[in-house]
């Protein structure tokens, strides 16, 4: 499936309109569904198909971040040879207390895995979360950006964003 038809595909299934709050606190008439594209396994297939090529060839552990990462993390995990660690957004109370699940990651180059990003400030929480822990960061990976402003902050946290598809791309191969 070409990069084109995959975004509308992509645009078909999750892009829905009413009136949503998004974490960043705005107020969105349009909404892109992410839990729809991930659970269809034909779909998720071809997402992380593509979003293998993003993977920067020094990664050495793929970091997924809760919750809508996870499902992309493994299959990147899968389809790269990488192996994936599960981001929490709060360590866990109980148990072994982990704000990552999996692998050891100190001192280890960890990609960050997100779906969708509207500011990246969940990223930016997690990964300075996880930097603390002694994880290496600089590049994220998404699906989709909703908004340009997301790469600024990224980049000002020191981090590269590479997305699979802008909104303005999706919204550009829907028409």
């Amino acid at each position: 499936m070409t990069k084109q038809e995959l975004g509308k595909k992509v645009y078909d299934i999750a892009h829905i309109t009413g009136e949503f709050l998004l974490r960043s606190g705005k107020i969105s008439n349009e909404y892109f569904d992410k839990y729809k594209f991930e659970s269809s396994p034909e779909l998720l297939d071809e997402i992380t198909t593509h979003m293998k090529e993003l993977i920067p060839a020094d990664s050495e552990i793929l970091g997924g971040l809760e919750m809508g990462g996870i499902p992309i993390a493994t299959m990147l995990s899968n389809k790269s040879g990488k192996p994936a660690v599960y981001v929490r957004k709060k360590a866990k109370e109980y148990g072994t207390r982990k704000l990552a699940e999996g692998l050891e990651f100190k001192g280890k180059k960890v990609l960050v895995i997100e779906d969708v990003v509207t500011t990246g400030g969940q990223i930016i929480t997690s990964t300075n979360e996880l930097r603390e822990l002694g994880a290496v960061i600089t590049d994220v990976i998404c699906v989709i950006v909703r908004e340009p402003k997301a790469f600024e902050n990224l980049e000002n946290a020191g981090l590269k964003l590479t997305p699979l598809f802008t909104m303005e791309e999706l919204k550009e191969i829907a028409e």
